[in-house]
């Protein structure tokens, strides 16, 4: 059995590791985290949990807390595991952290978007950005696992295979996006609250999302480029979900003719056909959120303008499941050779 603590196990990706976590036949949850509830009982803080988890919370004194465990995953805010991790630590147990602290490789580029200072950047080369679809076996080998954010996730693999094959012009990408409220946390933020968010939407972050540079970096790998695109997240009322769309011209090929749809839809089959928690779309369905809710699964589909010559990319994803928690147990599964679906196979929710 594989040994398991979560720091930041109260907050909402927290608790949603602990589901899955729950329902995978190899792993033990050792310790549950959380600096606010500190001797409470689990269940007491979740009460779905009510009479499946006995244990009570623990502070997060990572020194005693390591020696127990084979992998922690920190379900944390930026700059919690850059300010404690050391390679004795490392030494000890394999990290999945669902914070930005290991994402991006410059550390300027972290420190400028973040407003903090990096704080063990002698560890950034050395993490592994877990989107496993993308980076499945670096991750097989890692020890620190740099579990990628959630509008991040669902851009990048709806663009992925259009900016790895040249098919689009990254210079005029723009990606719209939606998310429910729980991407925000489970702190209270009077932005938040019920009265503010129902019957609302809201665009935040506006030229100044932290994720963008996450997006640009990633997506500059694909298409061995640099990349810079517009990105705008927006809130609505919902507790769960992410709808990217993503907008580009078609790049013209040597014949001055544009990729056809059976083109594009070829790139799709060719990186995804494989892919267990990435479902390519039937020609005219649109993902909805509502298609992934409570599961690892990532919904994707595009529509050609031929009037305007572009690519409409659109893709769906859980927030807290591939956006943070499944893909977090997706990557330690990887880490361990485990089969990577294990505790994963969660049939979205309807309605």
């Amino acid at each position: 059995m594989i040994k398991v603590g979560i720091i930041g196990s109260t907050g909402y990706a927290g608790g949603e590791l602990v589901r899955i976590l729950m329902n995978h036949k190899d792993v033990e949850i050792k310790w549950y985290g959380s600096r606010s509830y500190v001797d409470q009982k689990y269940s007491d803080v979740y009460r779905n949990f009510f009479e499946i988890v006995e244990e009570k919370c623990f502070d997060d004194n990572i020194e005693a807390l390591v020696e127990q465990v084979d992998v922690v995953f920190t379900a944390t805010p930026q700059g919690y595991l850059a300010s404690i991790l050391k390679e004795e630590y490392l030494q000890k147990a394999k990290f999945v952290d669902l914070s930005a602290d290991y994402r991006i490789k410059d550390v300027a580029t972290y420190e400028k978007w973040y407003g903090i200072e990096h704080k063990s950047p002698q560890f950034i080369e050395e993490a592994v950005y877990g989107l496993c679809e993308i980076n499945r076996e670096d991750v097989k080998g890692a020890r620190l696992v740099a579990n990628p954010g959630c509008y991040t996730t669902c851009s990048i693999l709806t663009c992925y295979p259009l900016v790895k094959e040249g098919l689009i012009d990254v210079d005029t990408l723009i990606i719209d996006a939606k998310s429910g409220t729980s991407g925000a946390g489970r702190s209270a933020k009077l932005p938040n609250l019920y009265c503010e968010v129902n019957e609302n939407i809201k665009a935040y972050g506006v030229a100044s999302h932290r994720h963008t540079p996450e997006i640009e970096e990633q997506l500059g790998y694909a298409g061995n480029c640099k990349v810079m695109l517009n990105f705008t997240p927006h809130l609505i009322p919902m507790n769960r979900g992410i709808l990217a769309t993503a907008y580009a011209k078609l790049k013209a090929k040597a014949d001055g003719s544009l990729p056809t749809e059976a083109e594009i839809r070829a790139a799709y089959e060719k990186y995804y056909k494989n892919e267990k928690f990435v479902r390519v779309l039937d020609k005219g369905v649109c993902p909805e959120t509502k298609w992934v809710e409570g599961s690892n699964y990532v919904d994707v589909n595009f529509v050609v303008d031929e009037r305007t010559g572009r690519v409409i990319m659109m893709g769906a994803i859980d927030n807290l499941v591939k956006g943070a928690a499944g893909q977090a147990v997706q990557n330690m599964n990887l880490m361990f050779g485990l089969a990577e679906d294990e505790g994963l196979n969660l049939v979205p929710m309807f309605p």
